[in-house]
């Protein structure tokens, strides 16, 4: 300003942060996102990267660090191990993923083909999964089937035994972080016909994924659901998506009886902008109490070691993901990070069939040719990566060596209203 002896230059907040985000997304968790997915490398300008201004949930948790911030070339040459064993059971397939993170489920019909494809695509270059979510299992992901997890959930949409026979991982839905107790539901402006005949139901009519499942009211007709799976596929992995009520770790005991592989814990923070507000912030347990609750109860039934626990529901940085498990987690599951490196602004709109402006939330055939699979894939693969070196860097500052020797550490953590307590 001083510089410029006319004053014709000015200096203003550019007025699209003023309308991008929210407070658990803040503008610069966005930009910081598309520059990744931009990049493949996390920001150097001192951006924020770590946390959002939601005021509470994993803002409010901070990690004791043991040493100061390494370069990024030190980082890069570093040998800290962020691989996943998924199986720790013994029965089925050795599974492992290369990085502690796999993509969440979302269906065809709630996004679009190409954000299903990028999603894919990055899975596989990274050595990763992503997940078909409840809409059945479109043919243009068939090449991808190694990196695809098929989910089976209560309406039981477009459930086939032939991707059940390809896939790695079969994940039952019966519930959802975003919306517990409250089933599916897919508006019928989103239902083309594309979705229709993938759902083998009619064009233009909504959908309702009942809550529960009406054939489980026991761990017994539980085990009967993942027999049905292993006789199907003996070498599948099977992991059990559920909500986090109070009695949350009874049901992961449970689900240990009933022969799960993986337990996959899904908080209310998650969700897309079509699930409810009331529902997400009302009904089930913050999942930053859930993980704790479940990792305990799993070690004092002296199982804690035989249950792979993965934590979703609102997992939007690396750092939300190492605090995730610090409480006790295994690894994390994400959604809406992936939608945002695919540029989703957060307008909301999720639930209209062509009120995406970016192609992601959408059926529609016009408003889903806005994003090509190639570039998804390579947005969300740089994404990926990016978190991969901040998860080392966390890793390097807190003094380990592994993702697994991160489990539970509760001790490197305290919370920021109460800091003299650990």
């Amino acid at each position: 300003m001083t510089n410029c002896p006319r004053q014709a230059l000015s200096i203003s907040e550019n007025p699209l942060l003023q309308t991008l985000g929210d407070w658990r997304w803040t503008p610069e968790l966005v930009f910081a996102a598309w520059e990744m997915a931009e990049t493949g490398f996390p920001p150097q300008d001192g951006q924020e990267i770590e946390r959002g201004q939601s005021g509470g949930g994993f803002d409010r948790l901070l990690f004791k660090w043991q040493k100061e911030k390494p370069d990024l070339e030190s980082i890069l040459r570093s040998e800290i191990d962020v691989s996943l064993p998924l199986n720790r059971r013994g029965q089925g397939a050795q599974v492992v993923i290369k990085v502690p993170f796999y993509g969440g489920g979302m269906s065809f019909g709630s996004i679009s083909l190409p954000t299903m494809i990028g999603k894919a695509g990055a899975a596989k270059t990274m050595g990763t999964f992503t997940c078909t979510g409840e809409g059945g299992y479109p043919e243009e992901l068939v090449p991808y089937a190694p990196w695809v997890i098929t989910q089976v959930a209560t309406g039981l949409f477009g459930v086939r035994e032939e991707t059940i026979q390809i896939t790695p991982v079969v994940e039952f839905k019966y519930a959802q972080g975003a919306k517990p107790g409250l089933g599916g539901h897919l508006l019928g402006d989103k239902v083309t016909s594309a979705v229709a005949a993938l759902r083998e139901t009619v064009p233009g009519h909504s959908l309702f994924s009942p809550f529960p499942f009406h054939s489980v009211y026991s761990v017994e007709d539980h085990k009967k659901h993942l027999d049905w799976i292993l006789e199907i596929n003996p070498n599948a992995l099977v992991s059990v998506k559920v909500s986090t009520p109070t009695d949350v770790d009874m049901v992961a005991v449970g689900s240990y009886y009933a022969g799960a592989h993986i337990l996959h814990l899904d908080g209310g923070y998650g969700g897309t902008g079509a699930a409810p507000e009331i529902a997400k912030k009302n009904i089930a347990m913050p999942i930053e109490y859930a993980i704790p609750k479940v990792h305990r109860f799993l070690e004092e039934e002296g199982i804690r070691d035989q249950m792979t626990v993965m934590a979703g529901g609102g997992i939007r940085t690396p750092h939300d993901a190492a605090k995730a498990i610090a409480l006790g987690a295994d690894g994390v599951v994400i959604g809406t990070a992936e939608l945002v490196a695919v540029e989703c602004c957060r307008c909301g709109n999720c639930e209209s069939g062509r009120g995406c402006p970016r192609g992601i939330a959408t059926t529609d055939r016009e408003m889903s040719s806005l994003m090509e699979a190639d570039w998804a894939i390579q947005r969300i693969t740089n994404l990926y990566h990016a978190w991969k070196i901040q998860l080392m860097e966390i890793l390097c500052r807190l003094d380990l060596n592994s993702i697994g020797e991160l489990r539970g550490r509760r001790d490197l953590l305290f919370h920021e209203d109460y800091p003299e307590t650990g």
